[in-house]
């Protein structure tokens, strides 16, 4: 019985975890813990990134702006060769949506070790990250009333002044996506970009939960062959995922508007960029937005493994011969029957 245990164990350290287990994770059903305090707050953040541009020469934290409240906005930057393609994640542009942000801390850690595979990439591919443009609403700390939500206002999805910052990229009125744009787009040559959100909990394909899901550029402005390397860079982090068994993925039914940074940097800037959705988030009004905490394990890894892959295929160019066909089978998102 004892070796029996023991195989098991071990099996389960090298075997790919069950799509199962991470699309049927739990909903919010009134009893479910949700505890943001063991997510990274800014302060615990704003100290780990500088710790980490300590450590490596090939890491380069910088503060392009700040938020509404004062807050720094981080841009951690890995690789400098300019001849080199560049990928940027961008995480958390809504505070409640905040896996994702801690599976960008995790690829920040290990950019800044001095790893073969690490000093590998510096060679071929820059990697910039911004794990976190909406401190603000990512700590609960706004200027307007969210007690009524179902963890008792840890986080929104707003900034402080009640704007959602991916519906402001035309009109950039807000400090944080001026900022994003005047100080990072508009400076760095930047190729690709994956724009990490989370959805809500029912979201269903085969109905299975989804654990997440991805769409490219929509808005028939966009220059053909930016949708052509966005679907490949969507068939790069799909294969990942799906090949190591941490999730469950369907399409994002998304619109066209330029108001959103899918749509709208690929358009303004020439920028392959995917939308990658998380499922659930971390405090809301609507229970069926709220996702309880067993699953956070495995979407975190989801977030680690995809962009690993765009970093890897990025930097072999392997990216360039990805096969989108996959793209005209995946099926939409729907919703679970009862």
């Amino acid at each position: 019985m004892m070796l029996t245990l023991a195989m098991a164990m071990l099996l389960s350290v090298f075997l790919p975890a069950q799509t199962g287990a991470v699309g049927e994770g739990p909903n919010y059903n009134g009893n479910e813990t949700i505890k943001n305090e063991r997510l990274t707050s800014y302060e615990d953040m704003a100290d780990f990134l500088h710790k980490m541009d300590d450590r490596s020469d090939l890491l380069e934290v910088e503060v392009f702006g700040q938020s509404v409240q004062g807050r720094d906005l981080f841009l951690t930057k890995f690789g400098n060769n300019p001849d080199n393609p560049t990928v940027l994640f961008l995480t958390q542009q809504h505070g409640n949506e905040a896996l994702v942000t801690e599976a960008a801390l995790d690829v920040i850690r290990k950019l800044s070790r001095n790893t073969p595979q690490v000093r590998e990439w510096a060679d071929h591919v820059n990697v910039m990250i911004i794990p976190r443009l909406n401190p603000d609403g990512a700590m609960g700390d706004v200027n307007f009333d969210i007690s009524d939500y179902v963890a008792g206002g840890q986080s929104t999805r707003f900034n402080a002044n009640g704007v959602d910052l991916n519906r402001d990229h035309v009109d950039r009125n807000e400090p944080e996506t001026y900022a994003l744009h005047t100080n990072v787009l508009q400076v760095y040559d930047i190729d690709y970009l994956v724009d990490f959100h989370h959805q809500g909990t029912q979201s269903a394909v085969d109905d299975r939960y989804v654990s997440g899901s991805i769409l490219y550029p929509t808005n028939p402005d966009v220059n053909e062959t930016v949708v052509e390397m966005s679907k490949q860079l969507g068939s790069v982090m799909y294969d990942a995922v799906e090949d190591r068994g941490f999730g469950h993925l369907g399409k994002y039914r998304g619109g066209e508007a330029t108001t959103i940074s899918r749509n709208g940097l690929a358009y303004e800037y020439d920028i392959a960029t995917l939308l990658f959705e998380m499922r659930g988030m971390t405090d809301h009004s609507n229970p069926d937005m709220v996702l309880g905490q067993k699953s956070n394990g495995y979407l975190i890894q989801q977030g680690v493994i995809s962009m690993e892959a765009a970093i890897s295929a990025i930097a072999d160019r392997s990216i360039e011969e990805a096969d989108i066909t996959f793209w005209d089978e995946l099926p939409f998102q729907g919703r679970k029957s009862e």
